[in-house]
């Protein structure tokens, strides 16, 4: 079976990765399992970059990563060929191809990882394209063009106070251009907090030199000679700039599709199984349309590519797959914020709502107990505290009979747990839902670096956050002696 995926961003590299692992699952069970034992992936990428972490992007920018770092772990080269810098220009669904610039590949199936593109505001001086000194932030090459221009830039101003406007304007002033956050919204990461929380995030962004344009609807960007000059804002201000980073969203991308007649809305229109109106043709990620909604999100898209490789080459049907979100970690240089699950704003009346509100430290945390378990958390500006909670979240019976021993001053103080106490079944990387046992086994299987582990288990490879835990359980396996083996440091 030849599965040609459209893509290769970080739902197109695990749908490849997943397919791999159901052919190989699927034939050591069903000695019939054709699908499995003829498959053939092509992965088709626009970029001349291997796949890559986009997650990490702001990292990147911020100079703590380099882009060896962020790079997705490779494929298994016997079933999946990669082609890079090979965008899609066609689909032509009634001969099953794909016309690339230089070639028409055939398909038995193909899935659409088309991703989203950035939301560009519809204003004078945007409307014609980006003018020099404004910038979009999507891919490798676009932090690479911002961190040019930053050498030089006197002022940037960013667009947009959501996650990634937060992380691109720390990582400026990281790197020390002097830049302003300017959005609609009175608070920063209004999605995400409560207006309260985020007016402490604020103020956190203004210890660290960033300015805040609050309350700011952008009307005009100005250029003289092609390059970026200046903002206008509706209230009449007019704020000067030379550098300029577009943080504004993103918007499916459906155009190949609907070029191919697929139908479209608001995304790539898809059914409950992942199918678009072609029966051989599939989309998944950022650009489908699911009946339940447009995700945007990092887990439901690699959710669907589990769910799909599984629909292809064993026959089984894609059950229901959550769109809504309920973790953010924010990746910003000199700012911690973690939010996972249920706000306090929105609790239940049965809930047990613990909250600590110390503005003048730039703190501010809240706990949700349900039924006695952690079923929401929000962390800010107590990053120790943060990792502790978030490796309690969501597990039935963690949580003492006073919740107020989860916030007790004498709780444990390192942000990762030792190994030796922590228990088997400990989530180390939420992103990826692996164990500390699954790295356990990993590395009795044989997987003895920290670069293997992440190939097995993919631990590491969503937003981060767990690489140094992950890194300290490798190190506590590789002290080991005598060997521990996997049931010993399992128990």
């Amino acid at each position: 079976m030849r599965i040609v995926i459209v893509g290769a961003g970080m739902v197109g590299h695990r749908l490849a990765d997943e397919l791999v692992r159901a052919a190989g699952a699927g034939a050591s069970r069903a000695a019939d399992n054709r699908a499995g034992e003829d498959l053939r992936v092509i992965l088709l990428g626009d970029e001349a970059h291997e796949p890559y972490n986009r997650v990490m992007l702001s990292e990147l920018l911020a100079g703590r990563i380099d882009l060896a770092g962020i790079e997705l772990p490779r494929l298994d080269p016997d079933r999946v060929r990669v082609h890079l810098d090979a965008p899609v220009r066609a689909i032509d669904p009634a001969r099953r191809e794909v016309v690339t610039d230089t070639d028409r590949i055939g398909y038995d199936h193909l899935v659409l990882c088309t991703g989203a593109r950035p939301r560009i505001p519809d204003v004078p001086g945007l409307r014609d394209g980006l003018p020099g000194g404004a910038y979009a932030v999507r891919r490798v090459d676009d932090v690479r063009d911002i961190s040019a221009a930053a050498l030089n830039a006197r002022h940037a101003i960013v667009v947009g106070a959501g996650p990634l406007g937060v992380e691109v304007a720390c990582a400026l002033r990281h790197r020390g251009t002097a830049v302003s956050l300017l959005a609609p919204e009175s608070a920063m990461l209004n999605r995400d907090l409560d207006e309260p929380v985020g007016e402490i995030v604020a103020r956190t962004a203004g210890d660290l030199g960033i300015g805040f344009v609050s309350d700011a609807e952008l009307v005009a960007v100005e250029a003289d000679g092609g390059h970026v000059t200046a903002v206008r804002l509706a209230d009449g201000r007019r704020v000067d700039c030379d550098l300029l980073v577009l943080a504004c969203g993103a918007v499916p991308d459906t155009d190949l599709a609907a070029r191919a007649g697929l139908p479209t809305d608001r995304g790539i229109v898809v059914d409950a199984q992942l199918r678009t109106g072609d029966p051989h043709v599939s989309a998944i990620g950022d650009c489908a349309q699911t009946p339940d909604g447009v995700s945007g999100l990092i887990a439901p898209g690699w959710a669907q590519a589990r769910a799909l490789a599984r629909r292809l080459l064993r026959g089984e049907p894609v059950g229901p797959i959550p769109i809504e979100g309920a973790a953010m970690r924010l990746k910003a240089v000199g700012m911690s914020v973690v939010t996972m699950g249920v706000r306090a704003s929105t609790a239940r009346d049965a809930d047990r709502v613990l909250v600590v509100d110390d503005r003048r430290a730039r703190r501010h945390v809240e706990v949700v107990v349900r039924a006695g378990t952690l079923v929401g958390l929000t962390c800010v500006g107590a990053p120790e505290m943060a990792a502790r909670l978030a490796s309690q979240y969501d597990r039935p019976g963690i949580v003492p009979p006073d919740p107020l021993a989860l916030l007790l001053a004498d709780a444990p103080r390192e942000a990762n747990p030792s190994p030796t106490t922590m228990p088997s079944a400990t989530t180390v990387c939420r992103c990826n839902g692996v164990t500390k046992g699954d790295l356990v086994h990993a590395w009795s299987d044989g997987c003895t670096s920290v670069d293997a582990l992440v190939a097995d288990t993919r631990a590491t490879s969503g937003c981060g956050g767990c690489r140094e835990l992950v890194c300290g359980i490798a190190r506590w396996l590789e002290r080991s002696d005598p060997p521990l083996t996997a049931s010993r440091l399992a128990a």
